[in-house]
């Protein structure tokens, strides 16, 4: 009691971009409102304003708007013998409460009304006004001016200004100037509340790094009709506090209205969407409370006005959105029956099929991440395919990602620096490509977007215990989890073309896979140079799935089904000495060629290197499955078709066999 210590209860809200109308207390109660009057009659009470009256005509100071696409409304009116002092406790207290510190009396008066109706308001000292008047236009690019972080800025030929009769005063909806702020040596005040295009402010505001609660809400969009409303709260307030008068009429200059949406809903629409009739009272009932009032109505639909604050709602969609979001979708019932039908795709379920292959990888430990599809310009600033931004929202995201690699590393960055180094991650996700113009008038032709999976291996596959050591991760173990999907995908890869990777800036060693001359995929052991930049142990295994033309690839595909052999399968092993630049895929390639259609498959099971044997040579373990589906092969049968596999694999290998 002594302190005065009183406790309070604070809400937070964090809102998505496009309901920019929650961010005030009154677009708040709007919406509470909107779903209270359901019950019962409640409606929203705008601050008092019938107390606002001219006191003199001392000061006017006329507005001229010479930008009207950047600003399509500004009003303002002027106030004179203004006391510039501390605000009162009651002020202080409800602004810190919102994280917000009081600055003075008339600067806290615009931050409270703002909070509070949402309309962003900026006060100038009056006495800078040279000139008399205001003019809101764009200057020439590279004008310096000096905003009031005392930061020298140069300007663009579209960052809109708020100038007097000599120079610039403000940038406008995003930061004031630091000569023409209210200080405690202003005794007159021009008070300013308009709409200013979202996209002007947004490219001003990302452009000079600037993010102000003003800029917040006007490159998002305010109401135009709360601009009257907010100017009278604020001049009633500072009249009320600072002791002053209201010296001139309000200056209302409005060259291009902001016009509310009208859209026309169709209730056979409402009905399919939301998945149940509603009665079309209750309807109309919540689109009243929503302040969306219904301009012509029939049997079939009706013609509605959405209000010029909700800038998010301006299809049918949205509307009927808006209507089951009050009525509440735990209001919608399930069916009690099941309706099923049965169709016939000639395209793959892409989504059914992502689906199988996450369930895949994570029942074997891997886990999903989703990267961010706008990447830092550090990692493609060379790659002349990748697309770069006009506005990025930072300079670490400026570009966008050309692979899935970069975003990959990143978090086994962050999981490494605490302490969790054994991962494995998957991630589906599109990439963006940049190439060459073309003659036609579509500006999108140069831009390509693709689909990827990205597998990400590091650490140990198992941990050590007392009963078994450690197991680290390798790259047969990547080998295997990606020739797994691609046999769950119905693709059969003994018919693709198998090779080393060449691109040796990713990987120190892997392989690559192609269909004709389309890369599917290519993985393998990633460069210490690569990992070393991003300050984690080597050691990372990385696949690169080309995960649109798989799609493409398994769209092509026929299935057909047969019987379980009668007969039993027979396998016979060659050890061979090889040059070391043959691969296995010659061997195995060339092993089909002479084994005919009794041959069923071909795996390698050892390689040896070592100085016992002959100078640039390896030793090769390979094992072969034959079997005859129609009878039971017999030694004679057996011993003939291996020796065509030798002698194929002598004659065209150049291969020394060992054993048999």
């Amino acid at each position: 009691d002594y302190f005065g210590i009183r406790s309070d209860t604070v809400l937070e809200l964090g809102l998505t971009p496009n309901r920019i109308d929650g961010a005030s207390y009154i677009g708040v109660a709007r919406d509470l409102a909107a779903f209270l009057s359901q019950a019962g009659k409640v409606k929203v009470k705008l601050p008092d304003t019938g107390k606002f009256s001219v006191d003199n005509l001392d000061l006017e100071i006329p507005v001229h708007i010479e930008n009207t696409k950047a600003c399509k409304r500004y009003a303002g009116l002027t106030l004179t013998h203004v006391t510039v002092e501390e605000s009162p406790d009651w002020l202080k207290e409800r602004l810190r409460s919102i994280g917000q510190n009081p600055i003075n009396n008339v600067v806290d008066i615009t931050n409270f009304v703002l909070h509070e109706m949402g309309q962003p308001l900026h006060a100038f000292d009056a006495d800078q006004v040279e000139g008399g008047a205001i003019h809101v236009k764009t200057l020439d690019p590279g004008t310096k001016f000096l905003t009031l972080d005392e930061e020298e800025r140069k300007l663009s030929g579209d960052d809109l200004m708020i100038c007097n009769s000599k120079e610039g005063m403000c940038i406008a909806g995003v930061f004031g100037g630091i000569n023409s702020g209210v200080s405690s040596d202003t005794r007159n005040v021009f008070l300013e509340s308009a709409y200013f295009d979202p996209v002007y402010i947004r490219r001003t505001a990302r452009r000079h790094g600037l993010n102000t609660d003003a800029s917040f809400r006007f490159e998002r969009g305010v109401d135009p009709e709360m601009i009257i409303p907010a100017l009278k709260r604020a001049a009633i307030m500072i009249r009320d506090i600072a002791g002053c008068r209201i010296s001139s009429e309000i200056v209302d200059e409005y060259p291009v209205r902001v016009d509310p949406s009208t859209v026309y809903i169709k209730y056979a629409h409402v009905d399919r969407l939301i998945g149940k009739k509603i009665n079309r009272r209750t309807i109309h009932r919540i689109l009243a409370s929503l302040e969306i009032s219904v301009e012509e109505s029939d049997e079939q639909g009706m013609k509605v006005k959405v209000p010029a604050y909700r800038v998010d709602v301006n299809r049918e969609a949205d509307v009927i959105e808006e209507i089951l979001r009050i009525y509440g979708y735990n209001n919608v019932e399930f069916a009690e029956g099941i309706k099923s039908m049965i169709s016939h795709q000639e395209k793959p379920d892409k989504e059914h099929l992502q689906q199988i292959i996450s369930d895949y990888l994570s029942s074997n430990g891997f886990n999903e991440i989703m990267c961010n599809s706008l990447s830092r310009d550090v990692y493609y600033s060379e790659n002349r395919n990748s697309v770069e931004l006009f506005n990025p929202l930072s300079s670490d995201l400026n570009r966008m990602r050309t692979n899935l690699l970069y975003g990959g590393l990143e978090t086994i960055q962050y999981n490494v620096n605490r302490k969790r180094g054994n991962l494995a991650l998957y991630e589906f996700g599109n990439t963006y490509h940049l190439g060459e113009a073309d003659d036609t008038d579509d500006a999108l032709a140069p831009y390509r977007e693709e689909e990827h999976l990205a597998i990400f291996m590091t650490g140990n596959k198992s941990e050590g215990n007392w009963l078994e050591k450690e197991v680290p991760g390798s790259f047969y173990d990547l080998k295997a989890y990606v020739e797994n999907i691609l046999e769950r995908l119905g693709i059969d890869i003994s018919g693709l073309d198998i090779q080393e990777t060449l691109n040796d800036e990713v990987f120190s060693e892997g392989l690559l896979y192609r269909d004709g001359k389309r890369i599917l995929l290519e993985y393998g052991k990633l460069t210490g140079s690569l990992v070393s930049g991003f300050e984690i142990p080597s050691g990372i295994y990385y696949a690169d799935l080309y995960w649109g033309y798989l799609m493409q690839l398994t769209a092509g595909h026929e299935i057909t089904a047969g019987e379980i052999p009668r007969f039993p399968e027979v396998k016979r092993d060659l050890s061979m000495i090889v040059d070391n630049s043959v691969e296995f895929s010659s061997i195995k390639e060339n092993a089909f060629k002479n084994g005919k259609k009794l041959l069923k498959s071909v795996s390698l099971f050892d390689v040896y290197e070592s100085e016992k044997l002959p100078p640039g040579k390896k030793s090769y373990a390979v094992s072969f499955t034959l079997q005859d589906l129609t009878k039971t092969l017999t030694d004679k049968e057996i011993d003939r078709i291996m020796k065509l596999i030798q002698a194929g694999l002598v004659k065209e290998i150049k291969a020394e066999i060992r054993q048999a």
